[in-house]
């Protein structure tokens, strides 16, 4: 009985731990590949293939040496590759970025090698230990549904917990890599227990390495970076760049979500277009706006310069952006804005609406929600906007595709008689929508008036709007393919280089 119990804690600290890493391992992943569908696909894939792995293992090993003593040293050895997963990821990923890159490999290669490389042998590791455990404890064949079922059921009860543990508590704040040691810890903990005093040295040192400060998770190309974290929500990196510029990445960095420009409240860049392109529709200014993906609050910073009587209510999914925001972009400026951490389409159907203005730009390139996508996300839009007001969408994409723009435009369509377009970078087209007339004329109208820099951007903006490109699919909340679709675009254009 006494070495039953031993197994049962066994068990449920592996257990703990295998589903504690393959939460981590994700998040070590999303810098360098996402954090889309397509990467946690490969994560759990990877994952059970090498549980499955190791349950055959673990079987035959568990005839072949049935003492405790050989499983608690098998327990130990994955206990030393956990601990160090996170410090052999950060060279690995260097280098094979800049090797998918050259043979124009994305996010499902990438994260696929990525998963391969740093924990499927110590999953697979892990997963030896429920049969062998089972062998063990298991004292003839009349009870061996009984024992089974009961170290199965404490395993999973460990599983549950260490998914909750990696993505509530641990990696929000202790980070991932910290969050890997102390899986580490907790195993080699439990197969110390299992091997004598004399192996406490490992426990010891794994507690050592709790002490290595966390680098900078990877590098940048150029500039400085002044701050990076791991929120609930995704990794958030902030870039002071050799230029000056202050900019924010999410995730792998494929895109720039907010800007900070010193001394100037334009950033020449897409932010830009939010400032003039809801007067192609409104008579004036908008009184009240809706930015859903307000991110570290570059739009409502300029909003708060050139038009500070409108008030805004900015949506933004993590809550640590706001704090991101207020420190390094300048958002607390706006003494109008009011921030809520949450998800944009459930705010969204809470809200009273009313908007002159909903900006869409909750999406994160280049796999962005499905559900803010959809027709049915759509005529919600169009449902809170005030009498005559106007959505703007920013529909990011590789360089010379427009396969997701016509998509968004053909959804778009659905729920609003006009729909425009401004192309206003080489990756970005702002999609602008509404029940009312929209055009070029009358943004030009409204430019005078405007404060001069303000002037000449609507003036800029207006010579490049134009109707909404012919084609694509109407997406709905049934069916709404988005990373087909992006990697469908990203394929098309490695193979055109």
């Amino acid at each position: 009985m006494k070495t039953n119990r031993f197994l049962y804690v066994l068990v449920f600290t592996v257990g703990i731990s295998t589903l504690g890493a393959e939460i981590a391992a994700a998040r070590l992943l999303a810098p360098f590949f996402g954090a889309s569908t397509i990467v946690w696909a490969n994560t759990i894939g990877v994952v059970l293939v090498a549980l499955s792995v190791g349950y055959w293992w673990g079987g035959r090993l568990g005839d072949r040496y049935p003492d405790v003593r050989r499983l608690c040293l098998v327990v130990l050895a994955a206990a030393a590759l956990v601990t160090l997963v996170p410090f052999v990821a950060q060279p690995f990923f260097e280098v094979s970025v800049d090797a998918l890159d050259e043979i124009e490999a994305g996010a499902f290669v990438g994260s696929l090698f990525g998963v391969l490389f740093l924990i499927a042998i110590p999953v697979a590791i892990l997963g030896t230990v429920a049969p062998w455990a089972i062998r063990l404890a298991v004292p003839d064949v009349e009870h061996s549904g009984r024992v089974a079922g009961r170290l199965y059921a404490i395993s999973t009860v460990g599983s549950l917990l260490g998914t909750m543990l990696a993505a509530l508590l641990l990696i929000p704040f202790v980070g991932t890599q910290r969050t890997f040691v102390l899986f580490g810890l907790a195993l080699a903990l439990v197969a110390a227990a299992g091997l004598g005093w004399r192996y406490m040295a490992a426990p010891i040192a794994a507690a050592a390495v709790l002490a290595i400060p966390v680098g900078t998770v990877k590098s940048t190309d150029g500039g400085e970076v002044l701050f990076e974290t791991d929120s609930e929500h995704q990794y958030i990196r902030v870039i002071e760049q050799d230029d000056g510029d202050r900019v924010l990445e999410l995730n792998e960095g494929q895109a720039v979500h907010s800007m900070l420009r010193e001394g100037s409240y334009l950033t020449g860049d897409v932010w830009d277009g939010y400032l003039v392109l809801p007067l192609a529709g409104l008579d004036g200014p908008p009184e009240r706006i809706a930015i859903l993906g307000n991110a570290a609050g570059t739009t409502a910073r300029a909003y708060g310069e050139y038009f500070p009587a409108t008030t805004i209510d900015g949506v933004e999914i993590d809550p640590e952006l706001e704090d991101v925001g207020n420190r390094f972009f300048d958002m607390a400026s706006n003494e109008n804005l009011t921030v809520h951490s949450e998800d944009a389409r459930p705010w969204l159907r809470r809200s009273e609406g009313g908007y002159d203005a909903i900006f869409v730009d909750a999406y994160r390139q280049p796999y962005i929600p499905f559900y803010l996508a959809t027709r049915e996300f759509f005529e919600l839009v169009r449902d809170r906007l005030a009498p005559g007001g106007v959505v703007v969408v920013n529909a990011g994409h590789p360089e010379g595709n427009d396969d997701l723009e016509k998509v968004l435009g053909r959804t778009l369509a659905e729920a609003f008689p006009t729909v425009i377009r401004d192309p206003i970078e080489p990756t970005n087209t702002l999609l602008v929508a509404s029940e009312a007339p929209l055009s070029a004329e009358q943004l030009r109208r409204n430019a005078h008036g405007l404060p001069t820099e303000v002037a000449n951007l609507a003036m800029t903006e207006a010579s490049r709007l134009g109707p909404r490109l012919e084609g694509g699919a109407v997406y709905t909340d049934d069916r709404a393919p988005v990373e087909w679709l992006i990697d469908r675009s990203i394929l098309g254009y490695a193979g055109d280089r």
